[in-house]
Order: structure tokens, then C-alpha cells, then sequence
């Protein structure tokens, strides 16, 4: 029998992959959603036995102990002590996921995007802002699972929440993270922890560029949505010299380059001015018509914040300087700061 080749019938063959792969998304949709009403409703379930007995918190916590047995014992896995714990605390978070008659009330649609492995590792954080944050941000950049745990034990909220005001948290956690100006991408400090580089070791920047460039998906990670990886040692020939910038990236979104310089020791004023002329470069000679002014980042280990400010004081170009660190930051580092940000009566920024 002769194999069909003709155009049409390709067309055919691919109009039927496209439908059944939106049916099968479809399916999956709806699957995920009459799981997420299941367990909302089981967790109102809980809290109803336990308003209406009045229940000590001690006994409580056999409660779960005894209905994670016996729903086990009838339907298998699924149920253990901690999902059923999540289960309640969902609950407890959302009282309005879902109306009697199944409609959701919630407000934003990307609570329904999130698969239950999802809520349970959100669950797990603290307060509802952070909660909220993760909820928007894992749904805008579609991180699986894996890459949700990986930002929350980076402090990614609590990273980008203390360069903000009190008004500036609040959005965060409602809008996510927004991206609409050169600030808006920055990070202080970014964590490299995935680099897997020894803290108290002397290496060379090369070797932390190296790590980066083979942990490439990490990196993007860290740097957040809209990034896209040019090249590294970016070569200029400028005047009768020659330069080259570490990283380069062009950022979809605000439709700019991005050029990275790694620092192993302090920043220095020099490093400034060297990012100025790269910057100045890019835009004279690499931009092209509809193209954003470049934005510079410089990393290192550490810097000078007063130094750092006179600086780049006059600068015109965007240009930025971060720290790294080459492990998970300590939770208690960043609560406590966020905590005086919230609590503040009067904010200058307000």
C-alpha cells in the first residue's frame, strides 16, 4: 500500500496530533481541578467535626492520625498524615475556593492552574503573603514542582520583598512579581547554590562561570522569567582594544540585552566603570530598532554599599550590583527585616 505523502495529508495528520493533544490537556485541566474541589472540600469536612466538637488542639492532631488510617485502609495511598494536615490547612487558607453549587470564587484563575503537589509544598510556608506569592509566580512561570521547592528554600519572596515598601509587598503577593522596568529583574543577593562551588576555597571567576554555563537551567531559574542566554565572553573591539563581558542574555519581556560581569572578591569602582563602557558599546553598536537600553548587572561576593552608591552616583546607563552566595540563605535573615517593612507605621516610600 503507498504511504500518503502529500502536503494536505500532513496537514491532516497534524490538525489530528493538535486536536488530541488539546483534548488530552483539557482532560488533565478538569482532572486537577475535581481533585483540587475533592481535597478543599474534604479539609472543610475536618474543620466542620472539629467546630462542632470543639476539639483540643492535642486531640487534633490524632484526629488526623486516625482518618489518615482508616481513608488509607479504604482507598490506599493518597492519604497520609501530612497530605491530610495540608488538606485542612487548604481549607483554612482558601474558605471560598469553592461555593455550594461548585463555582469558584476565587479571584485569580491561577489558583486552578497548580496542581495538588504544588499546594503541598506551598502550604508549607509561613504567611499568607508568601502563600499568595507562590501561588501567582509558580502559575506565570509554570515551574513544576521541582523548581517551586527550589525557590522557596531560596527565599525567593523574601529576597524580592525587601526591596520593596510596604505597598510593594502587598502587590507582590497578590500580582506576583511584575515585570515592567530594569529594577523589576534584580536580585540582592542571588543564591548559586546549584553551582555546588566550596564557600571557603579560592577559585577563579572563570570557574564560577564555568558552573554557571553547565548549569545553565538553574541559572535561568534564578534570574527569573523572560531571560534568554546569548553567549558568554562577549567580544567587543573598542577602538584599538579588545574586551569581553562574561554573560550576556536578552530579556523578552523588556526586550533588552543584559550583560553579567562575575566578581570572585569585592566590587570595585573600577568594575563600574567597566560595566558603563560595555553598556555604552551595546547600545551604540549591538542594538537594533526596537530594542530597550541594556541593562549591566555586576555580581560579586561582596560590595561596598556606600562605595557602590557614589559609584555609579550619575550614571545614565542601567546599570546594577548584586551579591551572590554560594549557599541557601538562612530563613531568620530575611523574616526579620520583611517583618520591620510590614510593621512600619510610616514608610517615606508610602
Amino acid at each position: 500500500m503507498t504511504r500518503l505523502q502529500s502536503g494536505k495529508y500532513q496537514q491532516l495528520i497534524d490538525n489530528i496530533e493538535h486536536l488530541l493533544a488539546e483534548s488530552k490537556r483539557q482532560v488533565a485541566s478538569k482532572i486537577n481541578t475535581v481533585l483540587l474541589t475533592t481535597y478543599w472540600q474534604i479539609g472543610k469536612y475536618i474543620v466542620e467535626y472539629e467546630q462542632v466538637g470543639n476539639e483540643k488542639a492535642e486531640y487534633g492532631s490524632r484526629l488526623l492520625r486516625q482518618i489518615s488510617d482508616d481513608l488509607t485502609l479504604r482507598f490506599g495511598k493518597g492519604f497520609s498524615k501530612s497530605n491530610i494536615y495540608q488538606m485542612r490547612k487548604f481549607y483554612l487558607t482558601f474558605p471560598k475556593f469553592q461555593t455550594a453549587s461548585g463555582k469558584s470564587e476565587v479571584e485569580s484563575p491561577a489558583y486552578h492552574k497548580l496542581s495538588w503537589s504544588h499546594y503541598f509544598e506551598i502550604l508549607k510556608a509561613d504567611s499568607d503573603l508568601e502563600i499568595r506569592f507562590y501561588i501567582n509566580q509558580c502559575a506565570a512561570e509554570n515551574w513544576s514542582v521541582r523548581e517551586l521547592k527550589r525557590q522557596m528554600k531560596s527565599m525567593l519572596f523574601q529576597r524580592l520583598a525587601l526591596s520593596k515598601n510596604k505597598e510593594g509587598v502587598l502587590n507582590l503577593a497578590e500580582k506576583g512579581q511584575q515585570l515592567q522596568k530594569p529594577e523589576d529583574i534584580i536580585k540582592d543577593p542571588y543564591v548559586l547554590e546549584f553551582l555546588n562551588l566550596p564557600q571557603k576555597e579560592q577559585y577563579m571567576e572563570s570557574d564560577i562561570e564555568d558552573q554557571i554555563i553547565e548549569n545553565i537551567q538553574h541559572f535561568l531559574l534564578e534570574l527569573g522569567k523572560g531571560f534568554a542566554f546569548i553567549k558568554r565572553q562577549y567580544r567587543m573591539q573598542i577602538g584599538s582594544r579588545r574586551f569581553s563581558v562574561d554573560l550576556v542574555f536578552y530579556h523578552r519581556i523588556l526586550k533588552c540585552f543584559v550583560l553579567i560581569d562575575l566578581k570572585r572578591g569585592e566590587i570595585t569602582h573600577h568594575d563600574v566603570g567597566q560595566m558603563n563602557l560595555y553598556l555604552n558599546y551595546f547600545r551604540n553598536e549591538e542594538n537594533t530598532e526596537g530594542d530597550a537600553e541594556p541593562i549591566g548587572i555586576i555580581l560579586g561576593a561582596y560590595k561596598d554599599q556606600i562605595l557602590m552608591e557614589y559609584a555609579t552616583q550619575n550614571i545614565s546607563n542601567k546599570m546594577f550590583v548584586s551579591k551572590y552566595q554560594l549557599y541557601l540563605p538562612k530563613k531568620e535573615d530575611f523574616e526579620k527585616e520583611l517583618q520591620h517593612i510590614l510593621d512600619r507605621k510610616q514608610n517615606k516610600d508610602d
